[in-house]
């Protein structure tokens, strides 16, 4: 989580600084450098996952060291899983807290001819976006492991086209179908990836 509050951090500056360099009176050269502090965020978040698996594989080979069996207790599995529900969970709350803040008032969602399930479609995105900081911890610390090259593209490049989606809002068909069909696909992809198999879900659901 340290490590995500760090890349937003970072992208934050490069944005307050891309604005007040910039002419703030021109609103379309302002939509643009948002979607470019966007983009900025994304590439950022993905280069402090990296860094962050760089880091752990140091501490792995050191607690393999001071083992008794030569072994790490802690597998890159376990390690992969638990920073990506840490991205997930920091950028859940940092999602939805400013939303949680307009909620309180004054007055009501949709009286100005604003969509009346802001609301609901925003604690929809930011379950997807939960999930999928988990999902792409976990194939993209398998692709560093096995020198994928092509998985760690895939990776950010479906975290690029998912932060972009959200631009579409308020038109919530056209932005939160795309990423619950990408939610779908990269969890699927992740427990592949993680060992999992049809047969394993069929053992799993007659409880063998």
């Amino acid at each position: 989580a340290f490590f995500w509050l760090v890349s937003l951090l970072l992208a934050s500056l490069i944005w307050f600084v891309s604005v007040h360099l910039s002419d703030r009176e021109d609103a379309k050269l302002q939509y643009g450098l948002l979607v470019f502090g966007a983009a900025v965020s994304v590439l950022l978040q993905e280069a402090f996952r990296f860094a962050y698996f760089k880091l752990l594989k140091k501490a792995d080979e050191g607690l393999a060291t001071i083992s008794e069996d030569g072994r790490s207790p802690i597998s890159l599995r376990q390690m992969a899983y638990v920073s990506g529900l840490s991205f997930g969970i920091i950028s859940g709350v940092f999602s939805v807290i400013n939303i949680l803040a307009d909620s309180i008032g004054p007055g009501i969602v949709g009286i100005h001819g604003d969509s009346p399930y802001y609301f609901i479609t925003s604690a929809f995105l930011t379950m997807a976006l939960v999930l999928l900081h988990t999902f792409w911890g976990v194939i993209f610390f398998d692709a560093c492991e096995k020198r994928r090259y092509w998985c760690l593209g895939l990776v950010v490049a479906s975290h690029l086209l998912t932060s972009g989606l959200t631009f579409l809002n308020p038109w919530y068909e056209a932005s939160l179908v795309p990423i619950f069909i990408i939610t779908l696909c990269t969890g699927l992809w992740a427990f592949f990836t993680a060992g999992g198999s049809f047969r394993n879900i069929l053992k799993c659901l007659s409880c063998k």
